[in-house]
């Protein structure tokens, strides 16, 4: 099926102990130009185009010159998204989970955004074990047992203070080993299915683009269902029907081919050109599971 591939690019960005800042890029407007046409040459959106140089409309102008990427700040707290980028990278590379980088930054799915500043520490999760271990130092100070006794209410009688600190140490113990045991579950539930494990170029598309008949290779209508879950393969890496599932996409299936799908290249259907141009080409986990 004929379709629009459209992706997201930015420069070059360096996270480190201080901070560090790369340098905005110019283009100079040609006749004949639309923020469209340079917004797809630069792999930005246009309304990061607009916000760039703050523009109020579409309008622009020969000889004009247009910021196609913001100066950008990281510091040893934060971390600002580039190319290629998945939360599991990121992850990596702070040494981090997962799951505490998605609990930083307010995230409910996988899906981020090239430009997008995310919180690599956590400050405020990192201050919980300082007030428990603050609480269990104090605790111990209380020789008397008419001081400990309101804080046993609902216990028939009253346990010494070794026993009560040892069931402190105890308890957040039990809740930090049983979160690493959710979160191996959840990344190798795939794993006892997959038959083939790969890494890949992902781009994404829509069926509503000017010329698209909206139908896969394999008789999917994408406009009457718009929000399925379908992929565009090479057939030689990845059968089609095969059930997958994709980083941060979820399961799908490989249901459409394209000219530029390539051996390790992938295009993942979406709703709609908004939806595509904030999925932008990063490269990501693709798991064949039947």
């Amino acid at each position: 099926m004929k379709k629009t591939v459209v992706s997201l690019a930015t420069g070059l960005v360096v996270a480190g102990a201080f901070s560090t800042t790369a340098s905005a890029a110019e283009y100079n407007v040609q006749t004949g130009d639309t923020l469209w046409d340079i917004a797809h040459k630069y792999e930005v959106s246009v309304n990061q185009l607009k916000e760039f140089n703050q523009l109020d409309s579409d309008l622009i102008f020969p000889n004009q010159k247009l910021t196609i990427d913001k100066e950008t700040t990281n510091t040893s707290d934060s971390y600002t998204v580039v190319k290629g980028d998945s939360l599991s990278k990121i992850a990596g590379k702070f040494n981090i989970s997962v799951s505490e980088l998605k609990a930083w930054n307010s995230l409910n799915s996988d899906l981020i955004v090239i430009g997008q500043q995310l919180a690599v520490t956590g400050s405020e999760a990192a201050a919980v074990p300082v007030k428990q271990e603050a609480a269990k130092a104090e605790a111990s100070k209380q020789e008397a047992p008419k001081q400990e006794a309101p804080k046993q209410e609902t216990a028939p009688k009253q346990e010494a203070p070794a026993q009560q600190e040892s069931k402190q140490e105890a308890e957040p113990a039990k809740q930090e080993a049983a979160a690493p045991a959710k979160e191996e579950k959840a990344a190798t539930s795939t794993n006892q299915e997959a038959t083939k494990e790969l890494t890949v170029s992902a781009t994404a598309y829509t069926g509503q683009c000017n010329g698209c008949s909206g139908v896969t290779a394999t008789g999917i209508d994408l406009n009457a269902n718009p929000n399925a879950k379908v992929i565009a393969v090479d057939p030689n890496v990845i059968p089609l029907g095969s059930r997958v599932w994709v980083e941060g996409y979820g399961e799908a299936v490989a249901g459409d081919t394209g000219g530029a799908i390539k051996g390790n290249k992938i295009d993942v259907h979406v709703p709609d050109k908004g939806s595509a141009l904030n999925w932008g080409r990063k490269s990501v986990t693709v798991k064949v599971l039947d």
